[in-house]
């Protein structure tokens, strides 16, 4: 059955987060640390779904800085330099691949929606100041789920929430977890591989693979 929802995941694959590797260097830290922060706070995160539990991703996100920031010389008290990073999120912008390509897919017929392990508030201010709210339907995310994806129970809220079956819905993402996480609960897949990586063959393979949002307007979904 062909799709007729797209559901988009938005931090890094929406969302150009290489911005926040400055916001480090503007505290005094290596810039390099946002990289190590941001895999901290996806595998806490996790854990804490595998356990049963449902985190805040900004909670998780400003304790997991506390302790990469832990021991460094700031040139600010950490706190203050643990609330300069997390405000970052709210100055993101896109990828440029992203604003054609939702309207092409938007234009195509398709009904567009998010479903993000962050804020709804982050992803309504992108998109806002983007010039592309209207294109989405929803913006959900996983603090009014069970779980964080790639919970199966994350992706079956998003189908409810839509009032449509999983089989209809395909999932976009850059990351090769959520591409599986989705698989397994019966959506199709689209995999943005803007870099040019390899996929891990652990993971359940994508049904689509493009290098940029608007290829995917092409590809016979």
């Amino acid at each position: 059955m062909a799709p007729s929802v797209i559901v988009f995941d938005v931090n890094e694959t929406l969302s150009d987060m290489s911005p926040l590797a400055d916001r480090f260097a503007d505290v005094g830290a290596p810039a390099h640390l946002a990289k190590l922060w941001f895999a901290t706070l996806l595998r806490d995160g996790f854990a804490l779904t595998a356990a049963g539990d449902n985190g805040s991703f900004a909670g998780i996100g400003a304790e997991a800085l506390r302790g990469v920031l832990n021991g460094l010389e700031l040139n600010r008290e950490a706190e203050a330099a643990v609330q300069h990073i997390m405000a970052g999120f709210s100055a993101l912008g896109l990828h440029p691949d992203v604003v054609d390509g939702v309207k092409t897919l938007g234009a195509a017929g398709y009904r567009l929606v998010t479903l993000t392990n962050g804020s709804t508030e982050v992803a309504e201010k992108l998109f806002a100041d983007s010039g592309i709210r209207d294109s989405f339907e929803l913006l959900l995310s996983v603090e009014d789920a069970p779980c964080w994806k790639p919970g199966k129970a994350s992706y079956e809220y998003a189908a409810s929430a839509c009032g449509t079956a999983p089989g209809e819905m395909l999932l976009v993402a850059v990351h090769p977890w959520d591409i599986h996480g989705a698989a397994r609960a019966g959506l199709a897949t689209a995999w943005i591989n803007r870099a040019g990586d390899r996929y891990p063959d652990y993971f359940q393979a994508p049904d689509h693979t493009v290098s940029a949002l608007p290829e995917l307007a092409a590809v016979s979904l």
